[in-house]
């Protein structure tokens, strides 16, 4: 994308801000992991990287190790279509004490950042920084997740937007449902 994701604007709003704005209906208890001072002006906490330069993996320890709550709703920047009915319905009532992670998919894709994280992985994943295993892929296989297969009418609210394309795409599309 060559910038800030969270902060591309789409709907007239920054990604975040639309992340931000699915997550309230559910939770007012929001972090940010980022150490970009710009996001403080969502005026929620922002939690730094433990360990710099981890990638998702390091992202994840970082959100678990400044959590006090046993399950934590983690969610990418680049999400701009999710929806709290798609976070409720699909990750809150399916949660499981049993599981380690509950994460979306659709038919092709899974999305761990799109997921709810148990609290007791924390030491894996620090394990995973130790030994600069950072593929989260590969760390999730050696975890017990859950994978929560949504409904093909909630497949869009799935999709990041990591390239200038991906972002012309869903505005195409938007602009093809508002004309209709």
């Amino acid at each position: 994308m060559q910038t800030e994701k969270g902060l591309v604007t789409y709907l007239n709003k920054p990604f975040i801000q639309l992340v931000i704005e699915a997550i309230l209906p559910i939770t007012s208890n929001i972090f940010l992991v980022t150490d970009n001072q710009y996001y403080s002006s969502f005026g929620f906490p922002l939690i730094p990287d433990v360990y710099k330069e981890k990638g998702p993996v390091g992202g994840i320890y970082s959100a678990l190790n400044h959590s006090d709550s046993d399950y934590n709703l983690l969610l990418s920047c680049d999400i701009p279509n999710i929806t709290s009915s798609v976070i409720d319905n699909y990750l809150i009532n399916n949660l499981s004490s049993d599981t380690d992670v509950s994460l979306l998919s659709d038919d092709s894709d899974s999305y761990p950042l799109i997921a709810i994280y148990n609290k007791r992985v924390e030491s894996k994943f620090l394990e995973a920084i130790n030994l600069n295993k950072l593929k989260l892929i590969s760390l999730l296989a050696e975890l017990n997740c859950q994978n929560i297969k949504v409904k093909k009418e909630d497949f869009n609210a799935l999709k990041n937007i990591n390239t200038k394309e991906d972002l012309r795409r869903i505005v195409k599309r938007e602009n093809q449902l508002n004309t209709k």
